[in-house]
């Protein structure tokens, strides 16, 4: 396990807009638009579900090329920011980035009565076998963002020496659950709950309407939740086996297992993100050896714009393929 302090942190907020606040909400304007069109694909899961991918490019040309697997966070998809433009970077170096959408997130509703959720790990462990399978053996990586990243390393935590990743990268990520819930109720960022609960509801109604009784709510009982953890207990939870929205949180969480990672792994987080706590940044002995933790000052939820005013710059564009490197290219 390697900390990585301030004074090698690589990362400088671009000046005037450290507020996390605004390095939160930046790269959404900076991203409006995407270059990339990617390839679609629909890749059908044993349990009769699917899960739709988008590939950089067609992957049947040019399946010798190291690969990318993105996953994005809570209600992402293709169109984040953070993914299409860390995509165009990673097809830049001559890899093929793919990212795998959680159930219900490409834009038509899953068919089973579930959902996805924080340490659903099922479906990514049978997408990366089927990677290997079906497009054959070459150097992998993967990168989680937000609730894919914690979902990362509960993966990578339950894998050890069996994952079949050469190298990750956490950023952003929740890596304790329950603390995240009570942040998300305070402050300014009530703000992202609110918009995030928002998708969420957006997404079960047009579940429920596709596919009425998926979910154990109907809809009017889905209109009157008013937080995040209401969202969790009556679906989320429900729908995946847990007791509670509590229960949930504590066996999905990721911290715990950090300590079984046994494959090469960079966790970044932001000192000032607005949806995290103190609870969240990891112990020494609670990562691996094989694990490398970069805090920064500053950088919010998934921001981290740097450069300058008139040449603003994404650093985890930079930062991520620069890590990844040695793993994918060497």
């Amino acid at each position: 396990m390697k900390f990585m302090d301030e004074q090698h942190e690589r990362f400088i907020a671009l000046a005037g807009f450290g507020n996390p606040h605004l390095q939160t909400v930046l790269p959404r304007l900076l991203r409006r638009h995407v270059t990339l069109q990617p390839h679609w694909q629909r890749l059908d899961l044993p349990d009769g579900d699917f899960v739709d991918l988008a590939w950089s490019e067609d992957p049947q040309p040019v399946q010798h090329k190291p690969r990318a697997v993105l996953f994005h966070g809570l209600e992402g998809s293709f169109y984040s920011p953070y993914i299409h433009g860390l995509m165009a970077r990673c097809q830049a170096r001559g890899w093929l980035a793919v990212v795998m959408h959680f159930r219900g997130c490409s834009g038509e509703p899953n068919r089973l009565n579930r959902i996805y959720h924080s340490g659903e790990t099922e479906d990514a462990r049978f997408f990366l076998q089927w990677l290997r399978t079906r497009w054959g053996r070459v150097p992998t990586a993967a990168v989680g963002f937000s609730l894919g990243g914690n979902m990362l390393g509960c993966l990578l935590g339950q894998q050890g020496e069996d994952t079949a990743l050469d190298a990750s990268v956490i950023v952003s990520a929740p890596l304790m659950l329950e603390p995240c819930s009570l942040r998300l109720e305070q402050g300014f960022s009530r703000f992202y709950q609110y918009y995030l609960l928002a998708q969420l509801k957006k997404n079960a109604e047009r579940k429920l309407r596709a596919w009425p009784e998926t979910l154990p709510v109907n809809l009017t009982q889905l209109k009157a939740l008013r937080r995040l953890r209401d969202f969790d207990d009556a679906i989320t939870a429900r729908a995946h086996g847990f007791v509670d929205a509590g229960d949930y949180y504590r066996r999905a969480s990721a911290l715990p297992l950090l300590n079984s990672v046994r494959k090469p792994l960079l966790i970044i987080h932001a000192k000032d993100d607005p949806f995290m706590s103190s609870d969240v940044i990891p112990r020494k002995n609670q990562l691996s050896a094989t694990i490398t933790y970069q805090m920064t000052s500053h950088g919010g939820h998934v921001g981290f714009v740097g450069g300058t005013l008139f040449q603003p710059q994404l650093w985890l564009e930079q930062r991520v393929p620069q890590w990844l490197s040695p793993f994918l290219d060497g």
